[in-house]
């Protein structure tokens, strides 16, 4: 049975911790490999990334797995929440043996971050390790094939979309030669997730024919928008991040073109995108299960799924995300605007 989600690639956990009130408004996400890691790759675009450990990914480097990935809010201080994460990993020998004694490890902890500074009040509330290590925490303990929750949590509690509330969204597919795919995405971008002209979303389009608001309802809701907006301080960074991952056999060349090709998923939800004040980050994960020499072309399958999957995760963390109004800004949802058949998915 499958959840329609990344943790549907067998092996991975995802965990969220999430602090909202008192000025809070923000958290870190967690996709806990399975022990002794797996093959990992990252894709960087837009001007303004905030990452840790991505360098390690590039292919010519001596680095093969990650034990890890972290998304987090906090901008780059919220960055600290990757030194809780490879703490709790360390506690349980998990990572590189770089010494004679089986505790001597440094675990592999890749990290992106997403800037939602201020938005629920208090600019100095981010994610600190404390944090990260609680994210962990829920991944380690989480069952396994859990389903993931989305919308409002983890790195997406303060995510916004193009004006519109935005948070945490996943989707998978088993492919005809079995092969899984899976994604998570975390939608914080600057640009619009909505068509204007239609209030329909624009990661919808591409799958047909899509079922469009009414003319008035739209009206209405632009002009709630506008209300919003004019409360709200001008944006100043903003960032999608995804991981992608699959329970193929790639290495870690194939796993960056995995890493690549998903940003197209992103460019169908989001226009524009991976602009200067975007930081957009693409992380991806081969556990290694079926070995692709079975399915010869397998790979290009999961290259296309890759990229389908972020489209769907951005359009379910749009229609999981609940309104804020609080006193870092006014973000309406999706389903606030345009109602319960647009809203829950």
């Amino acid at each position: 049975m499958t959840v329609d989600a990344l943790t549907d690639v067998a092996g991975l956990r995802v965990g969220h911790a999430t602090r909202a009130g008192d000025g809070w408004l923000t958290g870190t996400t967690v996709v806990l490999a399975p022990e002794g890691g797996a093959v990992a790759a990252v894709d960087v675009r837009g001007g303004g990334p905030g990452t840790k450990e991505t360098d390690a990914l590039d292919p010519r480097n001596v680095v093969q797995r990650a034990e890890a990935i972290v998304l987090t809010g906090g901008s780059a201080y919220g960055l600290d929440a990757a030194s809780g994460v490879m703490a709790w990993l360390e506690e349980r020998g998990r990572g590189v043996r770089v010494g004679p004694d089986p505790a001597h490890v440094v675990p592999v902890v890749p990290a992106a971050c997403v800037f939602d500074l201020g938005r629920g009040g208090s600019f100095g509330a981010r994610p600190d390790a404390a944090l990260g290590r609680a994210a962990a925490e829920a991944a380690g303990t989480s069952m396994p094939g859990a389903p993931v929750r989305e919308g409002c949590v983890g790195a997406g509690t303060g995510a916004v979309a193009g004006g519109l509330k935005g948070g945490i969204g996943s989707a998978s597919v088993v492919l005809d030669s079995g092969i899984t795919v899976g994604a998570l995405v975390v939608a914080n971008p600057a640009g619009a997730v909505v068509q204007p002209e239609t209030g329909a979303l624009y990661g919808e389009l591409f799958q047909g024919r899509v079922e469009y608001p009414e003319a008035g309802v739209h009206e209405a809701a632009r002009s709630r928008l506008a209300e919003a907006a004019a409360k709200n301080a001008p944006p100043l960074l903003n960032t999608t991040l995804a991981v992608v991952a699959t329970d193929a056999g790639l290495s870690k060349a194939q796993a960056q073109k995995l890493a690549g090709t998903a940003h197209d998923g992103i460019a169908r939800a989001v226009r524009p995108v991976h602009l200067l004040n975007d930081g957009d980050t693409v992380f991806a994960l081969a556990t290694g299960v079926r070995p692709l020499d079975e399915h010869p072309l397998a790979l290009n399958e999961i290259l296309a799924a890759g990229a389908d999957l972020v489209t769907r995760a951005i359009v379910r963390a749009v229609k999981a995300a609940e309104s804020v109004d609080g006193p870092g800004g006014v973000w309406p949802s999706y389903g606030e605007l345009y109602g319960e058949l647009y809203g829950a998915r």
